[in-house]
């Protein structure tokens, strides 16, 4: 026999799967029907258990693990096709059907803002690039933006949530859940970190350098040629630059941006002292109301799991199942809980596809907590 003898006998096989396959799904459905009519729940994990140890009994030693990973993904797609029929676990799928038709078909052009730090801030350069013309408000720190929202003093706020080489930042996430907020736009921003200092000031005559704790950290290969600088961090690098330009010492320089430099009349020692010359920051724009505007094709999820095998893997059969493309999966870890940790997902596919409103109705029931944190596009 040759290759096309062998891969005629694979398409027979083939035939004689796709037609069970099919002979599959349609006593599925009849049985999400059942269920439906007699209020029984779609998922019924002690029978899936059930199935695969009796799959995996009738499979030999080698193949065993093959059959159960197969015949996992079929549970998995048996249910969501189920779920899809019966309509469960549906509201939020009708929120955000709702947000779709009640939001505005235009992003605003001018609005009130609440910032992080101060003028110059790369959170003020983000802002800048959404809106045309925005009132910026600005507040300490991020529990304060959050809290402006909340109070009504601002309709947004533009904060960061990742950086290409420090990673995501965790306390974004951990208010967005508290404050039950939504993303409505994102933006990604260059950044290149500058020394700057008081007019006249060498690099040799410098003893302290501020900056925001991120920038410090993107800034290691630089900073460590200055060993016997001491580095301070603070609030913010647009903060730190105008430390610099408060002070009356000419001995101190801040790791900021080119627009501080001129915000605050300074001078550039040294330029672009980043590790990485791709350095980009991730800033969101966050509402308290879900608003979804025309051309969202961007999603961010958070998700806590059972602390189970298999449990992500059901969740990602999901997204390959419908042909939806991860951006971002992060795991953190839950310190309350012992090797429990939270996941986070940003998918790409269109808010309007049949495939995202399906799988929006299914993940609360298979997830110990969901949070959907919502669907926006982004600026880049």
């Amino acid at each position: 026999m040759d290759l096309s003898d062998y891969r005629e006998k694979i398409d027979s096989v083939d035939k004689q799967i796709v037609k069970l396959f099919s002979e599959r799904m349609d006593i599925a459905a009849q049985i999400a029907q059942y269920k439906k009519e007699n209020g029984k729940p779609i998922a019924d994990p002690v029978r899936e258990r059930e199935k695969l140890f009796e799959i995996a009994g009738e499979m030999s030693a080698d193949m065993r693990a093959y059959a159960v990973s197969l015949y996992s993904l079929i549970f998995e797609l048996s249910r969501s096709y189920q779920m899809r029929l019966t309509g469960e676990a549906a509201p939020l799928a009708k929120k955000i059907e709702e947000a779709i038709e009640t939001t505005e078909k235009l992003f605003p052009e001018s609005a009130a803002v609440a910032c992080q730090g101060v003028e110059g801030a790369y959170s003020q350069l983000a802002c800048d690039k959404l809106f045309k013309m925005p009132s910026v408000l600005y507040f300490s720190n991020f529990e304060a933006v959050f809290a402006a929202i909340e109070k009504g003093l601002c309709r947004y706020g533009v904060i960061p949530l990742e950086n290409s080489t420090a990673g995501s930042v965790n306390m974004v996430y951990d208010l967005m859940m508290k404050h039950n907020f939504n993303i409505v736009r994102s933006i990604r921003l260059k950044v290149d970190h500058n020394l700057l200092a008081k007019p006249g000031t060498k690099l040799s005559d410098v003893k302290e350098i501020y900056s925001h704790e991120q920038a410090i950290s993107q800034c290691t290969k630089f900073l460590e040629g200055m060993p016997d600088v001491k580095i301070i961090s603070c609030e913010n690098t647009a903060v730190a630059a105008k430390m610099v330009a408060d002070s009356d010492r000419k001995d101190v320089a801040a790791l900021s941006s080119r627009s501080c430099m001129k915000l605050y009349g300074l001078e550039c020692i040294e330029a672009d002292v980043q590790d990485s010359g791709n350095n980009y920051t991730r800033f969101i724009c966050i509402s308290k109301n879900l608003e979804i505007y025309p051309g969202a094709d961007r999603t961010s999820l958070m998700m806590v799991l059972p602390h189970e095998p298999g449990s992500l893997y059901k969740v990602l059969s999901r997204f390959y199942a419908l042909g939806i493309n991860l951006n971002k999966l992060e795991s953190r870890p839950m310190p309350e809980r012992n090797f429990e940790f939270m996941f986070y997902f940003d998918i790409e596919t269109s808010v309007y596809s049949p495939q995202f409103m399906q799988l929006m109705g299914e993940f609360e029931s298979i997830c110990e907590e969901f949070s959907y944190l919502g669907s926006y596009s982004e600026v880049i």
